[in-house]
């Protein structure tokens, strides 16, 4: 649940999914009934309709999963934790022109306060 919440923002209105109903919570139809947000079923075997999540899932996969042996659940949620702390803070993303989402995320808040400023 709480990756969902964290994945989508307000803004977003289509949240695309290749888990069938079999997987998804009452907890999670609930969350998207209240904000409004459609749930996608992606064609099975097209995970092209998904490049995003499939983009990020490949690159934790290789980056992070991959290249560690982890002795417990609590030594695995230490090295992803950090794996995901470098991903979103201190990494650029060719798709945000070379920024870190953080870099990013704080460029966007200027932008709306100067917008609102200018109004």
């Amino acid at each position: 649940m709480e990756a969902a919440r964290a994945a989508i923002t307000c803004r977003q209105r289509l949240f695309p999914t290749c888990y069938g109903t079999e997987l998804t919570s009452n907890a999670i139809l609930k969350w998207q009934q209240e904000r409004g947000v459609e749930w996608h079923y992606i064609a099975p075997g097209k995970p092209m309709q998904n490049g995003f999540v499939e983009s990020f899932n490949g690159r934790l996969r290789d980056e992070c999963l991959n290249e560690h042996l982890f002795a417990n659940l609590r030594h695995a949620r230490h090295l992803i934790a950090a794996w995901r702390d470098d991903y979103n803070h201190h990494r650029p993303h060719s798709s945000l022109d070379g920024l870190t989402p953080w870099e990013y995320h704080q460029r966007s808040r200027e932008d709306q306060t100067l917008n609102r400023a200018n109004q």
